[in-house]
Order: C-alpha cells, then structure tokens, then sequence
C-alpha cells in the first residue's frame, strides 16, 4: 500500500523535525496535529478490524509524534484525546469491516498524507 508508506515517511519526517517547545505554549500548526492524531486514532481502529496486520503501527507512529512533538503538558493531552476521539469514534460506528470503512480508511490516509506533507513543506528548515 504506497499510500501507508507515504504516510508514515511524512510522519517519520514531521518527527525528526519537531523543534522543542515549552510544554503547553501553542504551536501555529497545533490544530493540523491535533486532526493528524484524530486520523491516526481512525487508522489504527479501522485498519484493525480490516484485518490490515499491522498490529500497533499507527499506536505507535501516534506516540511517536506525541513524544517528538510534545513530551509532557497540555499539548500532549491534546493530541493524545485526538487520537482517542478518532479510535472512539469509529469503535461506535463500525464492529466490522465493510466497503464504507474501506473508503474510510482510503480517505484517511489521503488526508493524512496531505496533513503530513504541508506540515513539512510549511515548517521544516
């Protein structure tokens, strides 16, 4: 799946880029990270009872944004709810997988990818 690919090099790119910020001072892109949790916490739901194989992945790429981006504080919270809300939400729409969480999952990481994508191109040196 290149699109899965592309996203987790763009978020693997958003992470090595990350500067250090105070603990809860905002961040002029905090809103498009907050949305990027949101997708991640839909991925790893989704892809989930999609039978995608890949366990953690997206747990795992969301708490390495969180740990790049945000070691402690409020902004941690905030992303760490974002991701919460994504996975809770579509935990009460879907109990299986079917052709609409297929789009989804296809919209998601489209969007994910672009999050991805103008974040670095706007805020990486």
């Amino acid at each position: 799946m290149p699109k899965i690919v592309n996203l987790l090099v763009a978020l693997c790119l958003l992470v090595s880029l990350a500067p250090a910020r105070a603990q809860s001072g905002a961040a002029p892109f905090d809103a498009d990270l907050q949305r990027l949790a949101e997708i991640l916490g839909t991925l790893h739901y989704l892809r989930g009872i999609c039978g995608a194989n890949d366990g953690a992945k997206w747990r795992n790429e969301m708490q390495a944004l969180a740990d790049a981006e945000t070691p402690s504080g409020e902004r941690r919270t905030r992303l760490i709810g974002g991701f919460n809300r994504g996975y809770q939400g579509f935990q009460q729409t879907y109990r299986t997988c079917t052709p609409a969480a297929g789009v989804a999952i296809r919209r998601y990481l489209d969007e994910g990818a672009k999050i991805s994508r103008d974040l670095t191109a706007r805020y990486a040196n």
